[in-house]
């Protein structure tokens, strides 16, 4: 019915959280799948905990896309789900997310709202950060708008689009989604079923400066579509001018070619 799949890399002291919260669902998944990425630390053994309850796989590190990818190839269900490492999921998030999609089988992908903690603080979203529904492309070429550990996605739209692009190190995710939703209707459960912790120094996010250069490369599939091409442009303009507060004249320089070539 319900495949988890969880990529980790590293997270020795927040896996163990992740996982029991998959544990303690009110419905709970025909498998987990934990994918390690090659952690170098203790996670393995954290894993082993669970080797009664979770399917372990582990890969040499290549990356959160080619984990995900591994998990989903290798799960059984017709729904997919994954939980990133550090986050943790509310114990009704699989029962209510899979009745959502019993009652509109018409929608294969969905997502919920989400409660954010950084440094033991809640914090407040802005306006901007509205979870999308619908068809909803234009609303999510900005920036990602849909968190991973918040989708419940129907198996054929992977044998259908394919999977996260294992090119990409972060903005994986921006990708996927953008190429799912120029094909399908997106579902919002419209309650805090996830919540995503930040302030850890092992987040993507915060290890990569050039986040738009790896929106650009998503962009750039579907740059004959309505309004995407404006949007590369404003995101190479904006690299542009960092590049150069930086003083980093060469990048500033190749990426001036490339929106000239647009």
């Amino acid at each position: 019915m319900i495949s988890v799949i969880i990529p980790v890399y590293n997270r020795e002291k927040l896996i163990k959280r992740a996982v029991e919260s998959v544990l303690n669902q009110t419905l709970p998944p025909g498998e987990i799948i934990v994918v390690d990425d090659g952690s170098s630390d203790l996670t393995a053994q954290t894993l082993k905990l669970y080797k009664d309850k979770i399917k372990i796989i582990t890969t040499k590190n290549r990356g959160v896309s080619h984990a995900r990818n591994i998990g989903t190839r290798h799960s059984s269900s017709r729904w997919i789900t994954f939980l990133d490492s550090d986050d943790e999921w509310h114990e009704r998030k699989l029962e209510l997310q899979y009745s959502f999609h019993q009652e509109n089988p018409q929608i294969l992908f969905s997502h919920t709202l989400e409660k954010w903690v950084k440094n033991g603080k809640t914090i407040k979203q802005k306006k901007h950060h509205k979870k999308p529904y619908g068809w909803c492309f234009d609303e999510n070429i900005s920036f990602c708008k849909i968190a991973p550990s918040s989708v419940m996605i129907d198996r054929s739209v992977f044998e259908k689009l394919g999977y996260f692009d294992e090119n990409l190190k972060v903005c994986e995710d921006y990708d996927l989604w953008l190429r799912i939703l120029k094909e399908y209707e997106l579902g919002l459960i419209e309650k805090e079923l996830v919540t995503k912790y930040a302030g850890h120094k092992d987040q993507l996010s915060t290890r990569y400066h050039s986040m738009d250069e790896q929106r650009i490369y998503a962009l750039k599939k579907h740059i004959g579509t309505n309004g995407v091409k404006e949007q590369i442009i404003k995101k190479y303009r904006i690299l542009i001018e960092g590049a150069l507060k930086r003083e980093k004249l060469e990048k500033a320089l190749i990426w001036e070619d490339e929106l000239k070539r647009l």
